[in-house]
Order: C-alpha cells, then sequence, then structure tokens
C-alpha cells in the first residue's frame, strides 16, 4: 500500500494559494474600510471636543462679550482647519445654567455644544447618499463663568 499526500485531481493544483489571496482580499478590504471610517470619525470626534472645551473656556474668561465673539470665532476657524472639519456641517450652540439667565453672565456656567457629521469614505454624492452616509458627532463641554465678567 503506498501512501501519496498529493492529490490525483489535478483540477486542485494551485488552488490553495488562489483560494488563500480571494478570501484574504475579501476579508481584508471590509477590514481596511472601517478602519479608516473608524480613525475619521475618532478624528472628528476630538475635533468637535476640542473645540467646544476651548471655546468654552474662552468665552467663560473674556473680558466682554466682543473679546469672547472674537476669541470664539478664531478657535473655531481653527479647529475646523486643523482637525479639517467640514465648516458647513459644524453647529455652536451656547446655553448657560441656571436657565433664564442671559448667556454668560457672570457666576453661570456655560454649556457650548459643537454638533458635526462625518462622511463616511468613497461614497459618491449621488441620491443623496453623502447624508445618508454620515455620521453625527456632538461634543459638549461646561465652563463657569468668571465672576468679574462684564456684560456690556
Amino acid at each position: 500500500m503506498h501512501l501519496s499526500s498529493r492529490s490525483s485531481d489535478p483540477d486542485d493544483a494551485g488552488s490553495a494559494a488562489l483560494e488563500f489571496i480571494l478570501m484574504g482580499l475579501l476579508l481584508l478590504v471590509p477590514l481596511v474600510y472601517l478602519i479608516v471610517s473608524l480613525g475619521l470619525i475618532q478624528g472628528q470626534s476630538l475635533g468637535a471636543q476640542a473645540g467646544a472645551r476651548h471655546i468654552a473656556r474662552a468665552l467663560s474668561t473674556a473680558e466682554n462679550p466682543d473679546a469672547a465673539r472674537r476669541s470664539a470665532d478664531l478657535i473655531l476657524r481653527s479647529v475646523i482647519d486643523e482637525y479639517s472639519l467640514d465648516a458647513d456641517s459644524v453647529h455652536v450652540s451656547f446655553e448657560c445654567r441656571p436657565l433664564g439667565v442671559s448667556c454668560p453672565e457672570a457666576g453661570s456656567t456655560l454649556m457650548v455644544t459643537i454638533q458635526t457629521r462625518v462622511a463616511l469614505p468613497l461614497v459618491p454624492p449621488v441620491l443623496g447618499l453623502e447624508r445618508l452616509a454620515s455620521i453625527p458627532v456632538e461634543a459638549s463641554a461646561a465652563q463657569k463663568v468668571s465672576r468679574f465678567w462684564e456684560s456690556e
């Protein structure tokens, strides 16, 4: 009795390498897309968080409303450029607590929220797919307003 490790079927010759390459590509391409997408989402969420934190700090420590507005605009432009945020999809909102006080007011707590959307890569702008294939990102920061704030 002679045992041979080779298959007697000529159709099996060389198919292992082809199967390995094909299955590798089928599994690797979605994995790479997932990693790239998660990297984009993480980068944009870090940008939104940095923007909210820095704007809240600048507004709460500014000397007057004009200085606060200039600082907030400068910081927002800087964060949009630094983190490659889509300027059209970035929305900034302010809220002061306790509710009912003018925002910002000396001694109040300022809440800054930045909302944006992350477009997934390789999604064509056809039939509104780019809007459907985007992930909303939101970040908030709270800062106590200086008691020396001037509301004039």
